[in-house]
């Protein structure tokens, strides 16, 4: 592996310990300023709450009864190992999917350590309209939410951030070599 090539990885590997930072330190700040389910207003329809999850995204599996603390955070654990080397083996090449990987990697340590230290995952952001609200969620969760969403964007061809200066004159005189 060239020098530029861990150096990137190690950028993704850098921006996924941000993450997991700021994830961490927001559920702090929470946990040591809120009762459980305190909640503060913010603007009309998002509210600042200390709420616990002890399922999966947005409560799934909220009340199984406690075998799916084990099992979340073993998949967060072997999930998170596979990022590590499907990243190790793009980010040299691929921007748009690295930073996909990156943002899910830090989002899934960061619950992961929820897990392991709580049994739970701290949420706190939560938006709502009237009666009806939307699953309180974190910091953790939003970043592998927008990582899903470059994935996806990623398999089918839609480029938001383009490829590195490099790979983007070898695709193209390999373009015109075909031609």
């Amino acid at each position: 592996m060239r020098r530029t090539d861990n150096h990137r990885f190690g950028f993704y590997l850098s921006l996924a310990a941000v993450i997991i930072f700021f994830d961490q330190l927001s559920k702090l700040w929470i946990l040591n300023n809120l009762e459980l389910y305190q909640s503060i207003s913010i603007i009309p329809s998002f509210s600042i709450v200390h709420a616990r999850n002890y399922g999966a995204a947005f409560g799934f599996l909220n009340n199984a009864g406690g075998w799916q603390t084990v099992f979340f955070a073993a998949v967060a654990l072997l999930v998170s190992i596979v990022l590590i080397v499907w990243l190790k083996r793009i980010a040299a090449i691929e921007r748009q999917l690295s930073y996909a990987l990156a943002l899910i990697l830090g989002g899934a340590i960061g619950n992961l350590i929820d897990r392991l230290q709580f049994n739970y995952v701290v949420d706190f952001l939560l938006f709502y309209y009237q009666s009806w609200q939307f699953p309180a969620f974190n910091l953790a969760d939003s970043t592998i939410s927008v990582g899903a969403a470059l994935l996806l964007a990623d398999s089918f061809g839609w480029r938001f951030i383009s490829n590195y200066p490099e790979q983007i004159k070898t695709s193209e005189s390999l373009k015109s070599k075909d031609e």
